[in-house]
């Protein structure tokens, strides 16, 4: 009558990794390779915590700067860590650790460089062909991701980015070309990363300069250009379903788990909405419609999102078949957040949560809220789970014999996986597990070198000096175990 319990993860679970193509790349001049989004990200140095949301801000004047720059000196993301030319070696590490899968991003500016050519750069196609190629050689799946924080910044100053509906024309050529390309090689597609960021970071998201819009209708541009990226992931599926029959394809959400910092019913209610809005996104893409809680508090706030007829068909037809997540940290919210203790980070900042620990840029280390925000999530859809990112940012320091016995990073990594496997073990359907990320990058938030996240250490600083060797550190072969014997040792 009853099912037999879940010991632990299912035969064929994906373990991996998960980088983006602005981070690691490089090669920013290459290939023909257009200016994007990420080309304009300057490193700034000594941020303070609460700074660190700031730093996704951008002006009219850093963006011709930026455009003026001929060289990579104040701009990491143009250079990552030369991936571009070093992938077979990398590849070659992730299939040393026993990666499954790798997810990726594919830079829109390598296929279509300003984003409105008929016709896809061949060169920028020909080096997908090859890094896919390489992982399938070594048995490593591709999860590829569509749009991952960059886009064109030609269509970024020509229209305006994603609150242009002429953008969407442009990534519906994108997202075609590349699934006629790789469909039959690729069988996990993800659409827009961490979508419900163009909320937080309005540029490097949705190519949205702030300043050139009057400061009371920036809001709805934002709604705005957020349905027509709803709308393009909805395209995509459908494309997907077509062109690429055996692949599955899925969205991609910051799961921004929130605590209420009380039991006061307010307290309460208050933290049930921000989790509310959190599943807004993913809501849309899998239940195929806006919630009626969005409807209101775009009437309350009088915003009008303007669509086109069929919009609300394509957006029930093309649902995406699982959705995947970062997780982090959870959050802590309160009525009376102003007279309490506040804590940074890129990805949200909120009230001190005084019964977690924090990493050294201020993220809350919640290993527990993994597994609640998975119950929830699969209680909610009822439909396959993929944790895509996941770990933390740390300042590594070799010892004298030149190893990074990083048994912080180890700790981390395994009270999170604990975690996830007992959510398995709930019930939860979970696909995979790629880490953030298995290979020092540049940082999303920062633009630093130094705020290292990978299993393997690349020997690069803040300003791009270094021979980027790549070397492992003490995790390389911690994570190896527990891919060898698909998590029993946690």
């Amino acid at each position: 009558m009853f099912e037999e319990k879940i010991d632990g993860f299912p035969e064929g679970f994906l373990w991996g990794g998960a980088i983006a193509a602005n981070q690691v790349e490089g090669g920013w001049n290459e290939g023909g390779k257009g200016l994007s989004t990420a080309d304009m990200a300057i490193f700034k140095k000594d941020l303070k915590p609460e700074e660190y949301s700031k730093h996704y801000t951008i002006t009219n004047q850093q963006i011709e700067q930026a455009m003026q720059a001929t060289d990579a000196a104040d701009y990491p993301k143009r250079r990552g860590i030369d991936f571009y030319h070093h992938y077979k070696d990398d590849i070659a590490l992730f299939a040393e650790m026993g990666f499954k899968v790798l997810r990726f991003s594919i830079a829109w500016t390598r296929i279509f460089p300003t984003g409105v050519e008929p016709e896809p750069n061949e060169s920028g196609l020909q080096f997908y062909d090859d890094l896919i190629d390489e992982l399938l050689r070594n048995n490593i799946q591709p999860l590829v991701t569509l749009s991952h924080y960059e886009m064109p910044m030609y269509l970024v100053n020509q229209f305006g980015g994603w609150s242009d509906r002429r953008t969407l024309d442009c990534f519906e050529r994108f997202t075609l070309a590349v699934l006629k390309r790789y469909g039959k090689k690729v069988k996990y597609w993800l659409t827009f990363n961490e979508i419900d960021s163009i909320i937080r970071h309005p540029f490097t998201t949705g190519g949205i300069v702030p300043e050139r819009y009057p400061a009371e209708r920036l809001e709805n541009i934002i709604y705005q250009a957020l349905h027509h990226q709803f709308v393009a992931s909805a395209l995509a599926v459908k494309h997907c379903r077509r062109l690429s029959p055996d692949s599955k394809i899925g969205c991609m959400l910051t799961r921004l788990l929130t605590y209420p910092q009380s039991c006061a019913p307010e307290d309460v209610l208050l933290a049930g909405r921000e989790n509310q809005l959190n599943y807004f996104f993913s809501d849309v893409q899998i239940r195929g419609r806006y919630p009626r809680h969005m409807l209101r508090r775009f009437s309350e706030k009088g915003l009008q999102i303007d669509t086109r007829p069929g919009d609300e068909e394509i957006l029930s037809q093309h649902r995406v078949d699982f959705i995947s997540i970062s997780y982090y940290m959870s959050l802590v919210t309160s009525v009376n957040a102003d007279k309490m203790d506040k804590v940074g980070g890129n990805i949200a900042g909120g009230v001190k949560n005084p019964y977690l620990k924090t990493t050294e840029w201020d993220w809350q280390i919640d290993p527990v809220g993994l597994r609640i925000a998975l119950n929830d999530l699969y209680d909610r859809y009822q439909i396959p789970v993929f944790v895509v990112e996941n770990g933390m940012g740390a300042v590594d320091t070799p010892d004298g014999q030149g190893v990074i016995r990083d048994d912080y990073r180890i700790a981390y990594f395994q009270s999170h996986l604990q975690q996830m496997k007992e959510a398995v073990k709930d019930g939860v359907e979970l696909l995979g597990y790629t880490s953030w990320a298995p290979i020092d990058l540049i940082s999303a938030s920062t633009s630093e070198m130094n705020k290292r996240y990978g299993f393997i250490y690349v020997d690069q600083d803040n300003q791009g000096n270094g021979t980027l060797r790549r070397s492992r550190k003490k995790s390389f072969h911690w994570y190896q175990d527990v891919i060898r014997s698909n998590g029993a040792g946690l």
